[in-house]
């Protein structure tokens, strides 16, 4: 009953919030694509359109306030490289085969596309990043908590039955770009209550992918941790931090995970039936994207196309209708070099943007240099893991790109054009006429 309170009531209330302030409109509706609620609360939230009554108010709100600000300074190529992949996939989509397919995937991926725009010209200051960050760990934390203590009562919820749609690689996956949010997040805090929050909400995430017997997502985590290692500030605390996250994640991990987990290295004579199908998936995605260079065979076109490369229904051949289970693979198949050019560069720029700009000292802020990692060390992990799932439209890794591109929008200074000196020291951001584009005071916050 309270799954159904709380649903009813951010839906009808968000979108009518969303009139007056559009950016609440967009924290309920990123929460409610995290947490699913008719799949969080099956037995007492009937399916409905909870997220599109939302996105409806969203988008009104958004038009009444002007659409925002457009000026996005150094995150201009991430938010370009995403709008470029969108428009490639509406070309793509021209010339597929399977058209109805092809549309779809346009259509769901605008439903995520859209909002991460929206979210772009609507952030104006830091505290709203940091919202945008709690909004999500807490989110999918919650999420991780709810499989959790299924598991812990005897049913695997998330072997059996999966979670919104998907199967236990693609909730894994997910999962993995939490835990960077997390971990970083329960670092930067400095309220103890906040902090145990963010690192229980982390530990529960790092979790899910073991029981979930996700090889790509244990993967994830272990590149998450180096990444985490390699990002985190060099002070004693730290590292104590760090090493107990350590000992915490070893412990969760018993000898089936480990067992599971070592097959990744399997030799071709060890490998399972589902190793090696990828191992032949991702080869004839290589032919289809030598044979379809420019257009690929079409968005969501893949598991049709199949049967042109040897894939076939008949039960001495190999089964028509399994996906790639990688998305580079995927995306490059569907939409050729210049689709997977697009994606790579938005995923890249999201990780070496940031990275740059800690490296060279741009931040002036210690909330936003953290902000900063968690998006280095959530983005790293949940490209490694999607290697091997084709995991096209899961929205929650989009959001975390757009904590990276709200850091960079507010956090960075810009050198001049005239004579490379920085901009302004409190973090504030110039439009293209040279005013700032919000006057948001010192970065610096009371916790």
């Amino acid at each position: 009953m309270k799954g159904l309170l709380f649903t009813y009531a951010l839906t009808y209330g968000g979108a009518v919030v969303s009139l007056f302030n559009p950016w609440y409109g967009l924290l309920i509706y990123i929460c409610f694509a995290t947490v699913r609620p008719d799949s969080l609360w099956f037995w007492s939230v009937p399916v409905g359109n909870y997220s599109r009554i939302v996105a409806m108010g969203l988008l009104v709100g958004w038009g009444l306030h002007g659409f925002g600000n457009w000026s996005f300074g150094r995150a201009r190529p991430i938010v370009y490289a995403l709008l470029a992949f969108w428009a490639w996939s509406i070309l793509c989509g021209v010339f597929a085969d399977n058209s109805a397919a092809a549309w779809g995937f346009v259509e769901s991926k605008s439903k995520i596309f859209l909002p991460f725009l929206v979210g772009a010209t609507l952030i104006d200051s830091l505290d709203r990043v940091k919202q945008l960050a709690w909004v999500l760990v807490l989110s999918q934390g919650y999420v991780a908590y709810d499989l959790n203590m299924a598991y812990c009562d005897g049913f695997n919820r998330l072997m059996e039955a999966g979670f919104g749609g998907m199967d236990n690689n693609c909730v894994s996956i997910s999962m993995v770009a939490g835990v960077g949010l997390a971990f970083f997040l329960g670092i930067a805090e400095s309220l103890w209550w906040r902090k145990l929050l963010a690192f229980a909400a982390a530990a529960l995430m790092t979790h899910v992918p073991m029981f979930g017997m996700s090889r790509g997502g244990m993967l994830g985590l272990i590149v998450t941790g180096v990444v985490a290692f390699w990002l985190i500030p060099k002070e004693p605390k730290q590292y104590a931090v760090f090493a107990l996250a350590v000992v915490v994640a070893l412990s969760l991990a018993g000898p089936p995970v480990v067992a599971r987990f070592a097959t990744v290295f399997a030799s071709k004579e060890e490998r399972d039936q589902s190793a090696q199908s990828r191992l032949e998936q991702w080869r004839d995605c290589w032919r289809a994207m030598l044979d379809h260079p420019v257009v690929g065979v079409g968005p969501d076109n893949w598991v049709s196309a199949q049967r042109n490369y040897g894939w076939s229904r008949g039960a001495d051949g190999r089964p028509v209708g399994l996906e790639a289970h990688s998305l580079w693979f995927t995306t490059g198949a569907e939409m050729g070099f210049p689709g997977i050019g697009f994606l790579l560069a938005f995923y890249g720029f999201a990780v070496l943007r940031p990275w740059r700009a800690i490296q060279d000292g741009f931040f002036t802020d210690f909330w936003a240099t953290h902000l900063a990692r968690m998006t280095i060390a959530s983005i790293a992990g949940f490209c490694t893991a999607v290697s091997f799932v084709s995991l096209e439209g899961l929205e929650f890794a989009y959001y975390v790109v757009l904590i990276g591109c709200g850091v960079l929008m507010l956090a960075c200074e810009e050198p001049r054009a005239e004579d490379g000196a920085r901009r302004t020291e409190n973090g504030g951001r110039r439009t293209e006429g040279g005013s700032r584009r919000a006057e948001v005071g010192p970065l610096t916050t009371d916790n």
